[in-house]
């Protein structure tokens, strides 16, 4: 399935709008993965720990949308837009949500 953050496909024009299709993910805090990244974070560097986490959460929510796109008969999702949030109590969880619009082209 094609999909992308543009609003065309160039050389494959929409035939269809089916809708707006969304995918969310949610990463807990892990207190051993806290202690490193507070660490790393005073002598400098990157959390290997976090960005690891922070891409699994977004291929989940990129994976969510897509089976969301083909029940619908997509084959393609254009004009995604990706967003992050922290929430929870402490800011303790990272909430990854990703949106776009299923097309047939």
């Amino acid at each position: 399935m094609m999909m992308t953050t543009t609003s065309v496909v160039e050389g494959r024009p929409v035939t269809q709008y089916l809708g707006v299709v969304t995918g969310e993910a949610i990463i807990g805090a892990n207190i051993f993965r806290d202690m490193f990244a507070t660490v790393r974070d005073i002598v400098g560097g990157r959390s290997a720990t976090y960005e690891r986490g922070l891409g699994e959460a977004r291929e989940t929510a990129m994976a969510e949308m897509q089976k969301k796109a083909q029940e619908l008969g997509a084959n393609a999702v254009i004009g995604i837009d990706l967003d992050y949030e922290v929430l929870g109590q402490n800011n303790g969880m990272l909430m990854v949500s990703v949106s776009g619009t299923a097309v047939v082209c």
